[in-house]
């Protein structure tokens, strides 16, 4: 199984900053421990790629079907090579049973300064 990337819009000509994403999963009701035990399998491999600043899992701690990814990437480059990876390949076919529809994804512009390793 192949994912068609989602559309991911051009950097800004004067956008030195990293190429930051939200994505929002919504777990179908009952399965939102095995869609998060799912996520954190590719947890490592995905803070281990080149190009990845950062990358955090989150639970919404009042609607516990709601996950949300927040992502820091070099470029978007190195974003576009993510999703080609063997493992994103396959949680998207395995994530397909435990999520209630398409993720919603947020593209944004960092406008504060970049600070690592807070």
């Amino acid at each position: 199984m192949s994912i068609t990337l989602p559309h991911l819009p051009d950097p800004d000509p004067d956008d030195t900053g990293p190429f930051v994403v939200i994505a929002r999963h919504r777990a179908i009701p009952g399965t939102a421990g095995r869609l998060e035990k799912r996520m954190l399998l590719d947890l490592a491999s995905t803070r281990a790629e080149h190009g990845c600043l950062q990358f955090h899992i989150h639970r919404d701690r009042t609607d516990r079907d709601l996950f949300v990814i927040y992502e820091v990437w070099r470029d978007v480059e190195a974003l576009k090579r993510h999703f080609v990876t063997d493992y994103v390949q396959a949680f998207v076919g395995e994530s397909a049973s435990y999520e209630a529809g398409d993720m919603d994804i947020q593209f944004l512009t960092m406008s504060s300064p970049y600070a690592a390793g807070r």
